[in-house]
């Protein structure tokens, strides 16, 4: 299975922020598409729903009511036999991968976005993951995104620059 991992795309629906190229054509070719958090909007939701494959996500900080009223905060996602979790907001860095096994023991992997900072942490069959944004890459060096492959009950991350 192929996921497609996104967030902080910050679209109003309006078109002035769009998705980069390389980004939906990775979206399309995936099974699933994971968004954690700030969309923005439900158009911008349902412009992202429109690539094709199936959508989970969760809301942000930044998101609408509209939004918040649909969307969960968290979500918990089986995959294969592996449990993908995702929230938006994972807190400070200091202690961020142990806060993260203790909110959601039953995940293998927690996917998380708000920092626009890419990063993928890792102890021992757990593991954390920041896709970065595809459209505001604040103090990052590039645009980014994430792709997860799973097979056999093990997620596999791939941090890709846009």
């Amino acid at each position: 299975m192929r996921i497609a991992v996104i967030s902080d795309t910050h679209m109003t629906g309006t078109g002035a922020r769009r998705l980069p190229a390389r980004c939906v054509e990775l979206i399309a070719g995936s099974d699933l598409v994971v968004h954690a958090g700030d969309i923005m909007t439900v158009e911008a939701l349902a412009e992202i729903e429109a690539i094709g494959p199936p959508l989970r996500a969760v809301t942000g900080n930044m998101d609408g009511w509209d939004l918040r009223g649909r969307l969960p905060e968290t979500d918990e996602i089986e995959v294969g036999r592996a449990l993908l979790a995702v929230v938006h907001d994972a807190g400070p860095a200091a202690g961020r991968l142990a806060r993260m096994r203790r909110r959601i023991p039953s995940a293998d992997a927690v996917v998380f976005g708000h920092s626009h900072i890419p990063l993928h942490e890792r102890d021992g069959e757990f593991q954390i993951f920041n896709p970065g944004s595809p459209t505001d890459r604040r103090r990052s060096p590039a645009h980014s995104m994430g792709i997860a492959r799973v097979a056999d009950g093990q997620i596999e991350f791939e941090l890709i620059s846009l």
